[in-house]
Parts: structure tokens; sequence; C-alpha cells
């Protein structure tokens, strides 16, 4: 079962094209920093705008780069069910332990489209396969009743929930009847990732374990390990930096922090743009109470 803190990766740019040497240093200091897994090429990493071969090219380096010491659930999502399908078995090839596979957005299909849409990736992708659940986004949420019967299925191992519902667990644990010993609960808010593990998550995918690893990790080990008082400590000191990684829209928060501590360049590809100065300094002031900046 995939547990604890989850960066979903940034996409380093440079002079527009990927950031590979970036990219690569990125890795290797969080895994220095304590995270336990990786997600490339989800929301954070920009995959709608990355060409297909960009897409399996960064699902390559961060395989190549972490080498087996951290699992990797690789972004494989799509409204496409045969593009989501081409992006799981590549992600096979490739090396990674998982797929996150995003409820298809825009052509709004009903509960039996998505669950034809993620049996199909299931069936052919041949990876244990999380559900990515996130409505503000992509305009759909798949129903626990909906989820209950997906997870019927050997290999949809769990979810990426950024419902924002809190009860939205138990409900769905309620619905598996029984069913959810092996089911993977991964919050995808980071504003609501204690509540979520007290919910009965497992962890989170987070947009800021990207420039804090470590917080993010430490705050999901003390949970793990019954240290309620330090986890809570840790949420607080990061509150406010949640809050700054989504002042615009995400990545581009994130990716100018990543600057601030020279990781790589704050390029974001169009339609996104880079932040106003107003939320550079609301991300600025952000990091240094969490101590990242002096």
């Amino acid at each position: 079962m995939f547990k604890g803190s989850f960066p979903a990766l940034i996409t380093p740019f440079k002079n527009g094209a990927v950031d590979e040497d970036s990219f690569r240093a990125l890795l290797d200091w969080h895994i220095e920093e304590g995270t336990d897994g990786f997600v490339p090429c989800g929301t954070t990493g920009e995959s709608p705008t990355l060409s297909h071969d960009e897409h399996k090219q960064v699902t390559e380096i961060c395989i190549d780069q972490v080498k087996g010491r951290k699992p990797i659930i690789a972004g494989a999502g799509s409204n496409s069910t045969r593009e989501a399908v081409e992006l799981a078995k590549h992600a096979k090839l490739a090396g990674a332990d998982a797929v996150l596979v995003v409820t298809p957005y825009y052509n709004k299909p009903t509960q039996g489209g998505m669950y034809a849409h993620f049996k199909a990736v299931h069936d052919e992708g041949g990876l244990p396969v999380i559900i990515y659940n996130i409505p503000p986004r992509s305009i759909v949420d798949m129903t626990p009743e909906t989820m209950a019967e997906l997870a019927k299925l050997p290999n949809i191992v769990g979810v990426k929930d950024a419902t924002a519902d809190l009860f939205r667990p138990q409900v769905t644990r309620a619905a598996m009847n029984g069913g959810a010993d092996d089911f993977c609960f991964l919050s995808g808010e980071d504003g609501t990732a204690v509540p979520f593990l007290a919910a009965g998550g497992h962890g989170c995918i987070s947009v800021t374990a990207n420039i804090a690893p470590r917080l993010c990790a430490d705050m999901q080990r003390a949970w793990r390990d019954g240290d309620v008082a330090k986890c809570m400590e840790l949420q607080e000191r990061l509150t406010p930096l949640h809050d700054a990684m989504f002042c615009e829209a995400s990545p581009g928060p994130v990716k100018h922090a990543a600057k601030l501590l020279g990781k790589c360049e704050a390029d974001v590809r169009l339609p996104m743009t880079d932040i106003s100065d107003e939320s550079k300094e609301q991300v600025r002031s952000a990091m240094v109470g969490a101590g990242l900046l002096n």
C-alpha cells in the first residue's frame, strides 16, 4: 500500500524544453529530505501542456533517476480512454509502480462511463491504478458506489481524493462493505491532509511537498507514529504555505517557490503565466514563516 508524502512533481522547464538536469537534481534532493514516493506528470507537472513524447520522457527520467529507491505513481490520465491506456502501458514498460488516472474531464461521462474507462485501463494497462477524483477540475465526481465497484477489480488499488469532503473516505469505506482493507486513500488537498488521515487516509499527494519535502514527510510520519501533537504542530507551520501554493492557479506559485530555493526556473507553459508580484510576496512570506527561507 502507498502511504506517506508523495509530491505531485513539478516539471522544470528551461528555454521552452524539459529541464532534465534540474529535474534529476530535484528528485535526489527529495530522497535526501525523506519523501516517501513520487507522482510525475500530474496536474502540477503540467501534463496538459506536455506533448506525448515529453510526458513519456518525464516519466522515464523520474524512474531512471529514482532507481527503485522510492515508489513511483506515474500520471497516466486523459479524457480519452485509448490515450490513458497507452500512457499506462508506457508507464509499465518504463518501470513505474502504479499509475494515477484522473476521472475523464470536459466530456463529462456518466458513472457507467467512468467505470468503463477505469476498467479499460485496469484490463489493458498492466499496472495498479490509483483513481484521481478531482471534481473542481474534471467537473465529474465519482460516487462512492462507483468507486466501490471498481475496487472489486484486483488492480484498482486506491484513490487520490481531491474532493475536500472529509466524510468521503468513510462513506466510500462503507460502500465497499468490508472490502477497503487493501484500498489506499490518499488526500489530494494539502490543507486537509491531517483531517483526511483522521478519517482513515494513508497519505497525501501534495503540491506543497515539492518545496517542503521534509516537513510534509515528517508530518505524515508523525501521524503514523501516533505523535498527534507533532503532526498538528507541523500542519500549523505548513498551513500558510498551503494557502500560498494556491494564491493563483497551480503550479505557478509552487514553481516560483522552487525558483526561490534555487531548484529550477519558474517557467510555466501557456495558458499558465508567471504569478503576480503580490502573489510572489505571499509565497516568499509563507516560505520564511515555514523556515524554508531566511
